[in-house]
């Protein structure tokens, strides 16, 4: 059965990590049957990284809060997580439904695709997303 996304569901939960004054920094999107709905969200980095579990394939949208000395300013990545348990075809069914929730979440700076724990470490990430960045203006303090 091909997959499908609740697009509005979806988009409202995009909405809320996208807003600067929501406490949400990041939202999932799972799979419930052959649909992408949304999952968890809240407010805490290390709550996201309980929910990739070795078992399940989910999305992520999150919000991390970049910058150097001159700017603060939000980046938003994309994270599609893949547990080492999760099955073959299942894993290459992961790389096209993608496209459906890309039809959401439409502006990240960076995309990732997860299947280690260690590299959902929130420095890492950061780090990423700062390389992706452009300009970094902390080099004038070291």
């Amino acid at each position: 059965m091909a997959t499908k996304i609740d697009k509005e569901a979806c988009r409202e939960a995009y909405n809320l990590v996208r807003d600067d004054g929501s406490a949400v920094i990041w939202v999932t999107f799972k799979y419930d049957g052959s649909t992408i709905v949304p999952g968890e969200q809240g407010a805490e980095y290390q709550d996201f990284i309980q929910q990739c579990t070795d078992d399940i394939r989910l999305f992520a949208f999150v919000r991390f809060t970049t910058g150097d000395a001159m700017s603060k300013r939000s980046k938003f990545a994309l994270i599609t997580w893949i547990g080492e348990n999760v099955s073959g075809l299942q894993r290459a069914k992961t790389g096209t439904d993608k496209t459906l929730v890309k039809e959401v979440v439409q502006n990240f700076a960076k995309e990732f695709v997860i299947s280690d724990r260690k590299e959902l470490e929130e420095d890492f990430i950061k780090n990423e997303l700062k390389k992706a960045g452009g300009a970094n203006y902390d080099a004038q303090a070291e």
